[in-house]
């Protein structure tokens, strides 16, 4: 298939029967009293989010309010791509791919602002056009069928082409997360077609060899805790996708409570220090919408293999040359240091609200500081 077609969501009631019937089935165990969060995510706000998802939560709603956005899917060298694809009104707009990360990244209260920015307080010349794919194995793209599809090397391969496909001959990227990797990735295998690339809350991960020369003291701070990484109970997730990602699939696969406290357990990890659990730092609806996503299209473990292939975690990056901006939100790891030498950094921002999931988290701060970068570069 080298065709574009369009695509709504439409999940069988069987399968959200399913999902209801397996949480209502869901086997506890015990939990210590008063542990917090040091044994990990407790069991009871699983529970009660459980409970939340079977009888209060809305998944048609939540469907329906997804097919108001335009999708599509295309097969891109034998990999199907899903992908939303929202024009402006304004004719001059910038085409603007943003990317997600692990376990998701919604852009859905972005859409408006940035497509239409005169119907929402802003200047009509910051407009946008907006491609925002699923990631090969993530969610309404499907799993991945070969090893290395999941790579975000791969990954920029397939959205390089897409752009193309799409007729869009100079564009901008944005990602967070693993986008993080794959939006300047973009910029070094893409060049002439990358206007700017866009970073929030950039991995930057040191080779083993980093000894911090010329660094700031407080990256040097980070970048002892970095080195330290594989010592830190926040990064124990990571450390099982990258070397047993299919041990734990089954869990995921087959219970949605599983899958729950696994991805929860990560996104509290990294939503705003002062959040005390992930739903009062993201909305709870929407957290749920974006787990469903991953069961419905059983795509949780499918989506954890970008970390075992792919080969940019603590690699020597070299620099693109494309002008890139770099959004910093509460908790954020960046190594500002690394990030200006892998990336042409010609803006740096540094925000007191959000989180790394910050378009869920702080989605005006992220639309703001997006039109303030690609204003220079139209």
């Amino acid at each position: 298939m080298t065709n574009i077609e369009p695509f709504r969501i439409d999940i069988p009631q069987s399968d959200l029967d399913d999902l209801h019937a397996r949480l209502a089935n869901t086997r506890w165990p015990d939990e210590l009293p008063g542990v917090g969060w040091t044994y990990g995510i407790p069991t009871s706000y699983v529970r009660e989010l459980a409970e939340y998802w079977r009888t209060g939560y809305d998944w048609r709603a939540a469907e329906a309010a997804r097919n108001t956005v335009p999708q599509f899917v295309t097969e891109i060298d034998g990999q199907r791509l899903h992908f939303a694809h929202v024009r402006s009104p304004e004719p001059d707009a910038l085409p603007l791919v943003l990317i997600h990360g692990w376990p998701f990244e919604d852009f859905t209260e972005m859409i408006g602002p940035l497509t239409d920015p005169g119907a929402h307080g802003g200047d009509p010349a910051d407009a946008f056009h907006l491609v925002i794919p699923s990631l090969p194995g993530c969610g309404l793209s499907g799993p991945t069928r070969n090893p290395g599809e999941a790579a975000t090397e791969r990954s920029a391969e397939l959205i390089a082409k897409l752009m193309s496909r799409l007729g869009y001959s100079r564009y901008g990227t944005q990602g967070g997360d693993a986008g993080s990797f794959i939006a300047p990735q973009l910029g070094r295998i893409d060049t002439e077609h990358v206007a700017g690339v866009h970073l929030n809350d950039p991995i930057t991960i040191p080779t083993w060899d980093d000894d911090g020369s010329g660094y700031s003291a407080e990256d040097q701070e980070k970048l002892a805790q970095l080195q330290d990484w594989s010592n830190q109970g926040s990064s124990a997730y990571a450390m099982v996708h990258a070397s047993r990602p299919q041990t734990i699939a089954p869990a995921v696969a087959d219970s949605p409570a599983a899958m729950l406290a696994w991805i929860l357990d990560v996104v509290q990890t990294y939503t705003n220090p002062a959040s005390s659990r992930p739903d009062h730092a993201i909305d709870r609806d929407l957290l749920l919408t974006n787990l469903a996503v991953l069961w419905f299209t059983n795509t949780a473990a499918s989506s954890m293999r970008l970390y075992h292939e792919s080969q940019q975690w603590g690699a020597d990056l070299p620099n693109s040359g494309v002008p890139t901006g770099v959004a910093i939100f509460p908790g954020g790891s960046t190594i500002r240091g690394l990030a200006e030498k892998q990336n042409t950094v010609v803006h740096w921002s540094e925000f007191d609200r959000g989180g790394h999931f910050a378009s869920m988290e702080a989605p005006d701060l992220l639309t703001a500081d997006l039109r303030e970068f690609f204003r220079k570069l139209r």
